[in-house]
């Protein structure tokens, strides 16, 4: 197994974390009708993981581009 393929399962797993997040934030959205504080802490710590995820997934994207060696 090469380089360039545990890259591509490493950002299969972390865009699917990030899907996973964004769905989680949606339905904390969606449940929190009363628009309590606590509600919203839980989204912002949600929307924080969401965009923590996204960063993994743009980094590994890139460091799997530079493994199969395209320019």
């Amino acid at each position: 197994m090469t380089l360039a393929n545990i890259l591509f399962i490493l950002v299969i797993a972390s865009g699917l974390a990030t899907l996973g997040m964004l769905f989680a934030g949606l339905v904390s959205m969606a449940r929190n009708t009363a628009q309590t504080a606590e509600g919203g802490k839980r989204s912002n710590k949600f929307m924080w993981w969401r965009v923590r995820l996204q960063l993994l997934t743009i980094v590994l994207i890139v460091l799997w581009w530079m493994a199969q060696g395209r320019s």
